[in-house]
């Protein structure tokens, strides 16, 4: 299959076969927007009306926490928290409604710009996902995959029929649920190891775990598409 430019990036991700690769797509738009806001574009004055609009939510918050350069963050939290204010606590408006204020305060909390990124980036991704999928090679490889996050299947499913005709959109259906189905019956059995290890019976240095230890983590990771700090 002759790759373009928006197929090399689909198809490197689903080439490790580990994990979520939906998620993997996510995590590298939502690395290369923190590392781009964090950087110069920190100091372009239409990206700073856009950050100063949007804001951004605690999960990215926490990311660009992380990021050597605090200074960026805390400029771009500067003139954003002084929009806040002017926005929702300036002087009140003529014929403004009485819960407007609650309204924008909702607003800047459902907000982000990090986030409004991924979901510009995941749109076209998704397209040329789908696209992929009509070829016999990427179905192949999207079968070989060690499980889709139950979120992602969700939003795959509810978005199929938008890029797919009847036939191929009952495969795609078929295919994404077994992916999905698979690892919960793996993860609900490893989690039913973990309780069964905390027997009196199971106890002692011979004592087989498994592959339980981790199966917390994992079941999280699997039911919410976030590995666990």
């Amino acid at each position: 299959m002759r790759e373009s430019l928006l197929t090399i990036p689909i198809s490197e991700i689903f080439e490790p076969k580990s994990g979520c690769p939906v998620c993997r797509m996510r995590d590298m738009l939502e690395g290369r927007t923190v590392e781009y806001i964090m950087g110069a574009a920190m100091m372009e004055p239409d990206v700073r009306i856009e950050t100063n609009r949007a804001g951004f939510c605690h999960t990215h918050l926490m990311q660009m926490m992380k990021q050597k350069n605090r200074l960026s963050l805390a400029l771009m939290l500067q003139t954003h928290l002084d929009s806040v204010h002017k926005e929702t606590f300036g002087k009140k408006k003529l014929f403004e409604a009485k819960n407007a204020r609650s309204v924008k305060l909702s607003r800047i909390k459902e907000s982000c710009f990090v986030c409004e990124k991924i979901d510009w980036g995941m749109s076209r991704l998704m397209r040329t996902l789908f696209e992929m999928y009509a070829n016999e090679d990427f179905r192949k490889l999207y079968n070989e995959q060690e499980y889709i996050c139950l979120p992602h299947c969700g939003m795959l499913l509810s978005i199929a029929s938008d890029y797919l005709k009847k036939d191929m959109l009952e495969r795609f259906t078929n295919d994404t649920s077994a992916l999905s189905e698979k690892q919960l019956k793996l993860l609900y059995e490893d989690v039913s190891q973990y309780c069964r290890m905390y027997d009196y019976r199971n106890t002692g240095k011979d004592a087989d775990w498994g592959n339980s230890k981790d199966s917390i983590e994992r079941s999280v990771t699997f039911l919410t598409g976030r590995k666990p700090d």
